[in-house]
């Protein structure tokens, strides 16, 4: 027993495996299922189940007690095997009943298909002839046949719902015919529409099978390996599916309750969807297929191969097992424990371009291509050698990529390097650090991490314009960061070894494997007395660098040796003193820090630091001469109204006793 895989669709194969012969002890059983897996694992669900020869045809009593199997095509006339008609290749038509043979009649032309039509009691017959023999049963004699416009007809089928009869020509058309009036109603060129711009076609494609379903539906199966979809008020086809082995269809069948159509050639049998057209699953037998039959309400396929033993195939999900075997929905956990998977480890896939470019377009048919989805499956060891034929230079190809795949594998084991910025590298390196430690945590903790700066469009700027460098030089970030002293050294020091790393990886070709990097001993956070120590000796670093900066401004100041400079007044200006002009112009030169510190000295200026380590400027505005005498001119009118003001004191009205005025 084999257990396949296709799609999650799991098959399996009650018939595969080998048999053990009936005069054999029940010892000698035993002792060859221990030895040989394959008796083992055997089920022998209908013994002796095959023919004396080759059989085309295989069908299911629709009481679903019995299964027959003929030559070339026969049809069961009742619910069980007491009425059936088979067609021979020697033109003989025979009756059979329960007891057996009943009588015998012969057809003017080899016949291929026949079909029964219940209301009138008509048997039709098609065959090597333009003619549709009518055989009325019960009448007992042949009627008038039907005149078709085909040199040849192989297929037929007749709708179970309103009883109209198709036939299938050698010229690729089905002709539609009522048997109420016996006129043709309809005619579908489906060669015509089984040409599509992927398909190859050799040949004109006739017609090798047809099945109707319900009132409105009909599928065609052709002799190049197309099946076509119909619905009965068009002539354009709703689907076209292609079995890309260029084989004719053998049998078609119909799934109602998945809505599945099954299609089968010689090959394999697919199962596809007839709304959408995907690939349900498929089946690919050991021997060549001759014909399909699905057992009813069941999800049981039997197969008539091309050796006299049949095939029976058990899909689950088509539906339950038949009554007569109802254990096997029992066994499937035990079967599923080992089971055989199609999928091709040892396979190429392959489209037709790629057999075009590899010469193997002939194969198409062969049993060296699997038809598979819209392509082939092939050996890959035949795959490697066309290969190698058709291209020299293939296996060096392949040898460069697999050392490729080495080399990348190899830097997998090595320190990830991280891409740095250009610009505000120690605060990107920080920044990585900080969302790695905060990964860490939201894995413990399972918390959903939150955006990163880096990788922000909003922040890109500040990794990529020079003007948003961090100066850790400044008063400003020295006295924020007091401790950032001990932590930027490390990391300085990461960033050098990154920085070399990315440098060695640049000059070689192929690297070896790389070293871990140095562990980092992690160490706690420094208590609040060291944090005010820390800020207590940067505020004195700061105090002497302006100490020495002062100096040395004051050293330049006595080096200079002034010059005497002349100014020319502009008409209608008052000269007032060189000493206002010339501060107003030497402030003018200096720079915006000279300017404030000037400020500072003179007292229109405060800086004073916050609790926050930030800066705070209070500014006295300089007052013109004008507004100057306007002040002075305010200031002595007040104190002349304070001089001529009378005190109102005396005016005090004394408390009198008595009834008070209203």
């Amino acid at each position: 027993m084999q257990v396949s895989s296709l799609n999650e669709v799991k098959i399996y194969s009650l018939s595969c495996g080998k048999s053990l012969p009936e005069w054999l002890s029940d010892r000698k059983k035993r002792a060859l299922q221990k030895k040989d897996v394959d008796v083992r694992r055997r089920i022998e669900l209908i013994q002796d189940f095959e023919m004396p020869t080759v059989c085309t045809t295989i069908k299911v009593s629709k009481d679903g007690q019995y299964i027959l199997a003929t030559v070339v095509t026969f049809e069961t006339l009742s619910d069980d095997y007491s009425k059936i008609v088979f067609l021979h290749n020697d033109r003989y038509i025979e009756f059979h009943s329960q007891s057996g043979f009943y009588c015998k009649t012969r057809i003017p032309k080899f016949g291929r298909d026949f079909s029964y039509h219940y209301p009138s009691c008509d048997l039709y017959f098609v065959g090597a002839s333009s003619e549709v023999y009518r055989l009325n049963l019960e009448q007992g004699r042949y009627l008038n046949p039907l005149q078709t416009d085909a040199a040849e007809n192989n297929v037929c089928d007749i709708n179970s719902v309103h009883g109209l009869f198709a036939t299938g020509t050698i010229e690729g058309r089905v002709e539609c015919w009522d048997p109420r009036t016996r006129s043709r109603v309809g005619l579908l060129d489906c060669a015509l529409s089984s040409v599509t711009a992927d398909s190859e076609i050799n040949s004109l494609p006739t017609i090798s099978a047809l099945k109707f379903n319900g009132a409105l539906t009909m599928a065609v199966g052709t002799s190049t390996g197309q099946v076509l979809l119909y619905d009965l008020r068009s002539d354009k086809p709703l689907l076209v599916k292609d079995h890309q082995y260029g084989l004719p269809i053998k049998s078609l069948h119909f799934q109602d309750s998945l809505d599945l159509i099954l299609s089968a050639d010689s090959r394999i049998v697919k199962m596809w969807n007839k709304n959408s057209g995907k690939i349900f699953t498929s089946l690919e037998p050991e021997h060549d297929i001759n014909d399909v039959c699905l057992y009813p309400n069941s999800g049981m396929l039997l197969t008539a191969n091309e050796t006299p033993k049949m095939g029976i195939y058990y899909i689950p999900v088509l539906g339950p097992a038949p009554r007569w075997c109802s254990f096997l929905d029992n066994l499937t956990e035990e079967l599923e424990e080992n089971p055989e998977s199609t999928v091709y480890d040892d396979y190429k896939f392959v489209t037709k371009k790629d057999l075009e470019n590899l010469g193997l377009t002939h194969l198409i048919g062969s049993p060296f291509l699997r038809a598979y989805m819209h392509g082939f499956f092939m050996d890959i060891r035949l795959y490697h050698k066309v290969k190698l034929m058709v291209n020299p230079f293939a296996y060096e190809e392949y040898r460069k990529d697999k050392i490729r795949q080495k080399i990348e594998e190899t830097r997998a084991q090595r320190v990830q390097l991280k891409k740095l910025p250009k610009v505000n590298k120690e605060l990107a390196l920080k920044l990585i650090e900080e969302e790695e430690e905060k990964q860490k945590s939201t894995w413990k903790k399972k918390v959903k991490s939150l955006p990163n700066i880096l990788t922000d469009d909003r922040f890109k700027v500040m990794f990529e314009n020079p003007d948003f460098q961090v100066d850790e030089e400044s008063e400003e970030f020295r006295l924020l960061n007091p401790l950032v002293s001990k932590i930027s050294e490390k990391r300085k020091k990461k960033l050098r070894l990154l920085e070399q790393q990315e440098l060695h990886e640049k000059e070689e070709e192929e690297e070896p494997e790389g070293k871990p990097s140095d562990a980092e001993s992690s160490e706690s956070s420094d208590d609040e007395k060291d944090w005010v120590e820390e800020v207590r000796k940067q505020r004195r670093l700061l105090h002497q660098e302006e100490k020495v900066k002062r100096q040395e401004q004051l050293r330049e100041d006595r080096q200079t040796v002034l010059k005497p400079q002349f100014y020319e007044i502009k008409a209608g200006e008052e000269f007032r003193s060189f000493k206002d002009s010339a501060t107003k112009q030497k402030l003018m030169n200096k720079t915006l820090e000279d300017r404030l510190k000037l400020e500072a000295k003179n007292g229109t200026l405060s800086i004073s630091d916050t609790t926050v380590g930030s800066k705070q400027l209070t500014f006295t505005l300089k007052r013109s001469e004008q507004q100057k005498k306007q002040q002075e001119a305010e200031k002595l009118h007040r104190q002349e109204r304070k001089t001529l003001c009378r005190s109102a004191g005396h005016l005090k009205s004394r408390h009198r006793r008595g009834r008070p005025f209203h």
